[in-house]
């Protein structure tokens, strides 16, 4: 009898895993470690369309644009995860960097598998969120054939948005043609077929990841590899913020707390102030005309950690 074959590799089988069934789970564990250290080069291997995703994304945010993530199921939560992490690392405005999932609110934590092929439903998500000109929408699609992820890139294309896909199997012909950017970590069968929060998903993360924190880098959101635009909302970015200052100026904890008060809790302003000698709004202002960039504005670099 014959077999009904599926083109795409994450809904293959992998023969490396069909006795897992039988393993032990110190054998799982060994099985699927093998599987997920295949991850990283499969993503190293797409490192030319990552970096023009971050340069993307850096020119859509300096014109005032934004970057929207769009994706269904594993993929549409890893996209608003790493939105959502945006704020609170690097200090930036939550409208700055969205998640759009298929299905709404509700697919965050419960499935909503239809909603992947409600097309028209990924119009009314775009437009809902005023994806418009100058915004920049990278869609996720695992298996590269996400009919919701499909539509939004070509309505994102038709209202003038730049358009990217990360999917994990090479994607047919109409789903290309909808991105100007195709990043494709190819990672193959996963240990359990079509499971693809597995290596996939871990693919995925790691790609968001450099688009994001890249586009940041380059925005002047570090000095070195220093979180300087960390905004102090709890006691643990409260205390991070203050070990930042005291590790770059060289003060002590309370006289880190009280410049950080007189900069507004801004980081990157307190260590302008503290190495250039001028006030809140002078520091501000050097950063602005700087783009952000620290390393432009005191032109040295972070203190040696050795």
């Amino acid at each position: 009898m014959a077999r009904i074959a599926d083109p795409r590799t994450t809904e293959q089988r992998n023969p490396r895993t069909v006795e897992i069934d039988l393993a032990s789970p110190l054998e799982i564990v060994d099985l699927m470690s093998a599987e997920d250290a295949s991850v990283p080069g499969a993503v190293a291997r797409e490192r030319e369309p990552i970096a023009r995703a971050i340069a993307e994304a850096e020119k859509t945010f300096r014109a005032g644009g934004r970057l929207f993530y769009v994706g269904a199921g594993t993929s549409g939560r890893l996209g608003v995860l790493d939105a959502s992490e945006c704020p609170p690392t690097f200090g930036t405005d939550p409208q700055m960097v969205q998640g759009i999932i298929a299905g709404g609110h509700a697919a965050l934590t419960r499935s909503q598998e239809g909603a992947e092929d409600r097309v028209e439903g990924a119009v009314e998500d775009l437009a809902a969120a005023g994806v418009r000109a100058g915004d920049f929408v990278v869609g996720i699609a695992a298996s590269g054939t996400t009919p919701y992820v499909q539509r939004a890139l070509e309505h994102a294309r038709s209202v003038g948005a730049s358009t990217a896909l990360v999917a994990c199997t090479p994607p047919p012909g109409a789903m290309r043609a909808a991105a100007d950017i195709l990043i494709v970590p190819a990672t193959g069968p996963e240990a359990v077929t079509g499971s693809t929060r597995m290596k996939a998903g871990t693919a995925t993360k790691l790609v968001l990841n450099m688009i994001t924190t890249g586009a940041m880098i380059r925005l002047g959101k570090t000095w070195g590899n220093l979180m300087v635009d960390v905004r102090a909302s709890n006691d643990k970015l409260r205390d991070r913020s203050e070990r930042i200052v005291s590790e770059v100026t060289e003060l002590g904890r309370e006289e880190s707390r009280a410049l950080l008060l007189r900069a507004g809790g801004e980081v990157k302003v307190a260590i302008v102030m503290h190495l250039l000698g001028v006030d809140a709004a002078a520091a501000a202002a050097a950063l602005e005309q700087a783009g952000g960039v620290i390393r432009r504005v005191v032109n040295r670099a972070p203190p040696d950690i050795t």
